[in-house]
């Protein structure tokens, strides 16, 4: 059994350390955690949102977002954040250098494109960033989750994998919600998927030795 750990959006951006962008409470402090289930991995993947700050679907505050957008791949309205070469765009302290990982996904490169999920660059799901093919060529079957948000790219990436065979966990002291309503819906859908909760790196443990 080849097991992976994916890294997601573990970036400032969505952490207090950049204020302005999309913080996540407590979400620069999740390093340790996912450095713990990385090392139960034989692979460790990581995934960043790139966005330019010109895309269309960027507002100029928090008060305008959520709105509908009208694109085809991108839902609604967010500012701007995660813009390439910039502090939210980096890794948050404590993880590896970006070398360093075995697998790397770029998401929102396009700039009418805003995805959520790590598997897919659009929304339809039609287009792939490679992450499905590249676990099936090496051979993975299990894969853990952390990473930033939970109720959003988190969740939306678990479910992707799921849909496609994968056995999947996410690993709950590895990933920070937006909001609690938020991440209820996301933990109950999740589950009802057939995705393992795990709380902590003992109870991960347990999940991948059953």
């Amino acid at each position: 059994m080849n097991i992976a750990a994916i890294d997601v959006d573990v970036q400032n951006t969505f952490t207090p350390v950049c204020p302005d962008e999309l913080p996540v409470p407590q979400g620069h402090l999740i390093a340790a955690a996912l450095n713990e289930q990385a090392s139960l991995a034989h692979f460790r993947i990581m995934t960043k949102d790139a966005h330019t700050p010109l895309a269309p679907w960027v507002v100029s505050s928090h008060n305008e977002m959520f709105q509908s957008v009208g694109l085809p791949e991108a839902d609604i309205t967010w500012v701007a954040h995660a813009v390439p070469g910039s502090k939210g765009f980096e890794l948050i302290d404590g993880l590896p250098a970006v070398s360093d990982y075995d697998f790397l996904v770029y998401k929102g490169i396009e700039p009418t494109f805003h995805p959520y999920g790590a598997c897919y660059h659009d929304l339809s799901e039609k287009l792939s960033t490679g992450l499905i093919e590249w676990l099936h060529q090496h051979q993975v079957t299990t894969v853990i989750l952390g990473g930033l948000a939970l109720d959003y790219c988190v969740k939306t990436t678990a479910l992707q994998l799921k849909n496609v065979g994968f056995n999947v966990v996410v690993n709950l002291s590895a990933t920070k919600g937006i909001a609690d309503e938020t991440v209820q819906q996301a933990l109950q859908q999740m589950q009802r998927a057939g995705i393992l909760l795990a709380a902590d790196i003992e109870e991960l443990k347990l999940q991948l030795n059953a």
